[in-house]
């Protein structure tokens, strides 16, 4: 009984709060299901005020999964330039095809076959199963997490493992409105149940929240340790142009343009010029200017002048601004 109510509380709250999204326009049943697909791969760990513009332009170019299934992928990345992770949008054009091929073009409407598509995890699948088809599932996502450890006041670092948060969310109860109720808490927690500062006097659940009563919003959370690796990136420069190779080499950053680069294993003395944070990697990078290019595969030269003409990830750009200033 409770946790009707407390649905029901959300639900109200959502109806007249909800933000104005594409991907929650009012479309036909197959087109609700391609557009939660993906926004669902574009919003993985990307904010929503930033996938906005590339969802639309997305949908505008690709507007069926027939369509994301043929796409060449040069016009693919190029749609996705600016999103970085560029794995999201190889995945997500595999799961396409994956679904023109074995689902004859419609996305899978149970929880076996869509964790089998590529780069679909069980948050995806929760979010496709609850946001497209309607069925009672909760993906837990960054803003639901929040909102569950504040609601139930869970500090302890055992509290607040993965597998507990999924066994506590059944406090949220369930809805018939399941493709609302599972926007509804992630609306909460994102408009809501902040990081910081969180607004508590617009919440609709905050007379049963344990943070509310102990007045404690403070948020627990697992540390997490990004791992160190080194890199030596070679850069050979001829008049005004840049060296670049596609990198074949590497599962970050696969069949995309950059430097040269060897990585290294445990190296002393190592003196960093750059340091970037990818995924779960700390990499650090040590710039080396060469004068020859001995039969590099797979490389080419890109004027430093018209770099925009290049279909270049976020990652080299950075580098070549990086050489540009010193």
């Amino acid at each position: 009984m409770k946790e009707q109510l407390l649905t029901k509380k959300i639900l109200k709250w959502y109806d007249f709060n909800k933000r104005s999204l594409p991907w929650r326009k009012k479309v036909s049943s197959e087109k609700k299901q391609y557009y939660t697909l993906i926004s669902e791969f574009m919003l993985q760990q990307t904010q929503v005020t930033t996938v906005i513009p590339f969802f639309n332009r997305f949908i505008k170019n690709l507007p069926t999964i027939n369509s994301l299934a043929k796409v060449n992928e040069r016009k693919l990345i190029k749609l996705w330039e600016g999103l970085g992770y560029y794995s999201r949008a190889r995945n997500l054009k595999k799961t396409a095809q994956t679904i023109t091929k074995n689902f004859n073009g419609k996305v899978p409407d149970n929880f076996e076959d869509l964790i089998t598509l590529p780069g679909v995890g069980n948050y995806t699948t929760n979010a496709i199963l609850a946001i497209a088809f309607n069925k009672p599932y909760i993906p837990l996502d960054g803003n639901i997490e929040r909102v569950l450890k504040r609601y139930l006041y869970l500090k302890k670092e055992k509290e607040i493992q993965k597998d507990n948060l999924i066994q506590k969310k059944i406090v949220f109860g369930t809805s018939l409105r399941s493709s609302d109720y599972a926007q509804a808490l992630m609306e909460l927690g994102a408009l809501i149940c902040k990081p910081n500062n969180p607004r508590c006097d617009k919440c609709p659940i905050k007379k049963n929240c344990k943070s509310y009563k102990k007045n404690d919003f403070s948020l627990a959370k697992l540390v997490k340790k990004n791992k160190a690796k080194y890199f030596i990136l070679k850069v050979y420069k001829k008049n005004q142009r840049y060296l670049l190779i596609k990198n074949t080499k590497f599962n970050f950053l696969r069949n995309l343009s950059i430097f040269p680069m060897e990585e290294l294993s445990n190296p002393k003395n190592f003196h960093k010029n750059l340091n970037f944070k990818m995924s779960n990697m700390n990499m650090n990078i040590k710039i080396q200017y060469c004068k020859d290019n001995q039969k590099i595969p797979s490389s080419y030269w890109v004027d430093r002048k018209k770099l925009s003409n290049y279909m270049l990830p976020s990652f080299t750009k950075k580098v070549v601004q990086y050489l540009e200033k010193n």
